[in-house]
């Protein structure tokens, strides 16, 4: 009789993809994309079936919680490959929430990164442990399904899931915030009469903020990455999505890619065009798109400016930028009543945001 970790294993290396019967034989392979490695693919496997487990759960709590308040938290989800620059802007959002009842907070570091724990902040000991990343690679796709995965597991409470970057920065207060996602009937724009009830203060039906994306000129070559076929039949271009990889979700999507097996064995395979993959910007979108599109808005709440963008990556604001104007201007959505989140800032922009906390970011 063969052990459940032998099977598991031998099933995985099955499904590892034979990447020269998928690309075209008459394109070099440039820059191969690193496969996940089997270890880490076995650690992540058992974190997720221990969260799915919980799909219901009473009264399952990890070290991490902070109580057993039956209020709705939100969960912010750190990922990111460098120091926090932000911590200090982050701190003083976090304390000026009117409960630490309301939230939870998880970092997931590169472990190849010596990446500081700033000390007496609600960062210090929310760190999970996590894996090595690497930009336009699976990997982001599961330190993001890990984050989700523990936030789950450590506290029922976690009603939305804010999947954010060490570049990002808040634009208005925890208060707001959390107003926006768990109680407002008017934040999100484009939702129907319906779809803002509420029973005892409560919302009755919550959707995921993530951006999805159907038409792009650029979706034909992102999924064909891999090879014309190697989505296929799992993924037909046709429901292939594109959108931001941060984002806010509910509980419910969660648990969907948490649960997730059959796309994850597509959106893991290696490409053979590196400047065209960025699964961590697909996988999530087609994911919840072919799940559950009517539970998503279609857009996201973390504003960035693709102007100017470079190799790939959006416009990067420098102190000099920085001014009550720029904040008042990132607010600004045609989806919803504001952007609660912005990036990407340079670290150094610290300083001129700290000057702004009081006076404007956190004045609501």
């Amino acid at each position: 009789m063969f052990s459940t970790q032998f099977v598991l294993t031998f099933s995985l290396l099955l499904s590892l993809p034979i990447l020269f019967l998928l690309a075209p034989r008459f394109l070099p392979l440039r820059h191969p994309s690193i496969p996940i490695p089997l270890p880490d693919e076995l650690d992540d496997l058992s974190l997720f079936n221990r969260a799915a487990s919980l799909s219901n759960p009473s009264n399952t709590f990890s070290h991490l919680s902070s109580s057993k308040s039956p209020k709705l938290k939100i969960a912010f989800l750190f990922l990111t490959n460098s120091d926090l620059h932000f911590a200090p802007l982050w701190q003083q959002f976090f304390q000026n929430a009117p409960s630490k009842n309301l939230y939870n907070v998880y970092v997931h570091a590169d472990p190849s990164v010596n990446v500081t724990r700033p000390k007496g902040t609600v960062f210090e000991f929310r760190f999970i442990p996590a894996k090595k990343t690497y930009r336009g690679s699976p990997t982001l796709i599961s330190a993001t399904r890990r984050l989700l995965a523990t936030a789950v597991i450590d506290d029922p409470a976690n009603a939305f899931f804010a999947v954010l970057s060490q570049y990002c920065v808040p634009l208005h207060s925890f208060r707001y915030v959390y107003s926006s996602l768990v109680t407002s009937t008017t934040f999100d724009l484009t939702q129907s009469p319906s779809e803002s009830a509420q029973y005892g203060g409560v919302r009755l039906k919550y959707k995921s903020f993530i951006e999805i994306i159907s038409k792009n000129r650029s979706l034909w070559k992102r999924y064909a990455a891999r090879g014309r076929f190697a989505m296929m039949p799992e993924v037909p271009f046709e429901k292939f999505r594109g959108g931001s990889q941060f984002f806010v979700v509910t509980r419910k999507h969660a648990l969907v890619v948490i649960k997730d097996r059959t796309l994850w064995r597509k959106f893991k395979l290696p490409c053979y065009r590196d400047d065209e993959c960025f699964p961590e910007e697909h996988y999530f979108p087609t994911l919840l798109s072919m799940a559950d599109p009517d539970g998503c808005t279609h857009y996201t709440l973390t504003k960035v400016n693709w102007t100017g963008t470079v190799n790939g990556h959006p416009y990067t604001y420098r102190p000099p930028e920085v001014s009550a104007e720029l904040i008042y201007r990132l607010r600004q959505s045609n989806f919803s009543e504001s952007y609660l989140f912005a990036r990407k800032f340079t670290p150094d922009c610290l300083k001129p945001l700290m000057g702004l906390a009081d006076s404007v970011i956190f004045r609501d």
